[in-house]
């Protein structure tokens, strides 16, 4: 069993590092687990290294066995597949997905060790967590068979979230966004695309992840009377202004928050966490959403590239490799 790990920190606003730490031994209820592949999360992950997480959202921004305090250093991350090693024998062996930062080899709940599903390939398995927040997304918004839907903001969580709007019956979806290069990757989805000077109209829903102020603009004039719009971006300390003159009012807009923390109101009875995670993993049997997956680095080069990674608009799921 091995006492020493490699683990991912930030020191310090864009200052990443590799650090080795003791690896303690696993309890009742705990598994050890050795990471194959983890995922780099563009938007949280650039909020977090730039110390842009709020004072006021500190503890609520946290992430699932994080280690550290905001802003610094923080051990912070959320996507990682792995194999059980250590702790429970019954499930030696085991491929698995954690929400658990970078690192090597670490301790975690059983339970939060959810098993991928047949089909699903370890590699793929790294968007889960983004999966998770794109169906949450979907439930949070509501959508029917039939209804027309936008997607502002072709990231990862807004491909995510078109992918599966437009697997709703009858449903007419566009992914929006101002970078053609997502032309490409939304067209092998299945989705149609446009850029914003061709915006669709009188929209049943629209759902907002560009993060930008002009993003929620372009959300509100595609939207038809009455629809409902869905705001899955995530600001941390930036300020945004909201036009809500002229057609907001007129027609009659519903502006929600969707935020993965809570699971919605209509599926909170019957679906913990743990569930829902599944769910999502389960989802990404698909070999299309290989095209969300925009590169690889080895888990030893990853301080070197990260700030990089998180800089270029053209990154979407930046897959490690552990080595």
């Amino acid at each position: 069993m091995r006492t020493v790990c490699r683990a991912f920190w930030l020191s310090g606003p864009g200052e990443p590092a590799i650090f080795e730490t003791p690896l303690g031994e696993p309890g009742d209820g705990e598994v050890v687990v050795e990471a194959r592949f983890g995922a780099v999360s563009r938007g949280t992950e650039t909020v977090v290294a730039k110390g842009r997480v709020p004072e006021s959202e500190y503890e609520r921004m946290r992430a699932p066995l994080q280690e550290g305090d905001f802003p610094f250093p923080v051990k912070y991350g959320y996507a990682t597949v792995g194999r059980i090693v250590g702790g429970a024998p019954s499930r030696n062996g085991e491929e698995v997905f954690v929400l658990h930062p970078h690192q090597d080899v670490f301790v975690a709940p059983e339970a939060m060790a959810i098993p991928l599903p047949k089909g699903v390939a370890p590699e793929r398995a790294v968007l889960g967590a983004n999966m998770e927040t794109a169906l949450n997304a979907v439930w949070d918004a509501g959508i029917q068979p039939g209804d027309r839907v936008a997607v502002i903001g072709g990231g990862v969580v807004g491909l995510l979230t078109a992918y599966l709007a437009a697997r709703i019956p009858a449903s007419n979806v566009t992914l929006v966004d101002i970078n053609e290069a997502r032309r490409g990757v939304a067209e092998r989805l299945g989705l149609h695309f446009a850029g914003p000077d061709s915006l669709p109209e009188d929209c049943d829903v629209v759902i907002h992840a560009s993060a930008s102020q002009d993003g929620l603009t372009s959300a509100i004039r595609a939207a038809g009377f009455e629809a409902r719009i869905v705001e899955l971006s995530w600001y941390g300390e930036r300020p945004v202004t909201i036009s809500l003159g002229g057609a907001f009012h007129s027609r009659r807009l519903t502006l929600v928050s969707s935020q993965v923390g809570e699971v919605p109101q209509s599926h909170r009875a019957r679906w913990p966490h743990a569930r829902r995670l599944a769910a999502a993993l389960a989802l990404l049997a698909d070999d299309r959403l290989e095209a969300i997956i925009s590169g690889e680095t080895a888990f030893s080069a990853l301080p070197e590239a990260y700030m990089g990674l998180l800089a270029d608009p053209d990154t979407l799921c930046h897959r490690i490799r552990y080595d």
